[in-house]
Formats: C-alpha cells, structure tokens, sequence
C-alpha cells in the first residue's frame, strides 16, 4: 500500500474540493452545518472565494482523496489561534492515520504562519472525536457552544487547543 500524501489546496484545485467536500455532505450529513443540496447550488465564484478564504489540505494515496480539513484565522480576538474545522475522512480509509496526518499537516501550516494555538471544536459527546483530539495533544478548554451542525439535537461541542510550541501539555487560558 502506498503512502499517505497531504498537500494544500490552491484557488485553481476549486473543483477538487468542491467534490470532496460534496462526497463529504453526502456521506456525512449530520456532521456539517451545510446541506449537499445547498452546496451544489453554488457556483465557481463562490467556490473561488471559499478557498481564499482559508487553506484547504487534501489527503491521498495514488491520487484519489481521502480526506479534508480546512485551517482558518480562529476570531480577531485571538490573532495568534487559527481553528482546524470541516475535518472528514472517506470511510473506508478511517482507522489508517489519515485523520492523524491531515491535523499534523494543519499543525504545522498554523504554526509556520506564527501560530501559538490550533483549535478544533469538538462534539462534546462524541467520545471518538474527543479521544483522537486528546490522543494528538489537544487540551479542552472551557469554551462550549450549541452544535452547529445538522440534527444537533440540543448537543454541545467544546473548544479543544493544541499548543504548536512550549508546553503542550497546559490548557490555554486566552482562547
């Protein structure tokens, strides 16, 4: 079996994502905010601007994709955290270190740009997701919000940091 490859994705590899991203919906549902049939609506400009917007990292082996994530500027009022989000893995390549090499590759893009934090919202009840993000280093804040994603149900999420220098091991106390 052949390497995992992470790369960046460009303004031009638009289509690209958007495939992936709409494989994501469709297969996914209930972990996105955005509906498939609401994203398909959408034309190149928008797709354009989606990928200025924030970097995009694809995941693949021989060429077909795997994976994505999407690294964004966190919020003004943390300028030095960026926010890892839109995470997802095709589901016969889960269990194999995709997940774990596309964080590492949003890890380092964050700290490369001067990056102190990387966050990463997590369903607070989605023990999976929880023990991955620890299992990689991230520490749960205080910081819990309703669940933005379809059929939350009343769930909440938790902010969880990844320190990208000195100690790893403490909880941020200004995100």
């Amino acid at each position: 079996m052949s390497e995992i490859s992470v790369r960046p994705l460009g303004e031009e590899d638009w289509q690209q994502y958007r495939d992936t991203r709409l494989t994501a919906l469709r297969e996914s549902p209930e972990a996105f905010v955005a509906t498939v049939e609401e994203e398909e609506a959408y034309d190149e400009a928008f797709w354009r601007t989606r990928m200025s917007r924030s970097a995009r990292l694809i995941a693949e082996r021989d060429g077909s994709p795997l994976g994505i994530v999407s690294v964004g500027r966190s919020s003004a009022h943390n300028p030095k955290t960026s926010e890892l989000f839109g995470l997802w893995v095709t589901p016969e390549a889960r269990g194999s270190g995709v997940a774990t090499e596309l964080v590492r590759a949003g890890a380092t893009l964050a700290r490369d740009q001067g990056q102190t934090q990387l966050a990463y919202w997590v369903g607070s009840d989605n023990g999976r997701a929880v023990a991955f993000a620890s299992g990689f280093g991230f520490r749960p804040t205080g910081k819990r919000r309703p669940m933005r994603v379809q059929n939350g149900d009343d769930e909440d999420e938790v902010a969880m940091v990844l320190a990208l220098g000195g100690d790893r091991g403490s909880v941020p106390t200004d995100f």
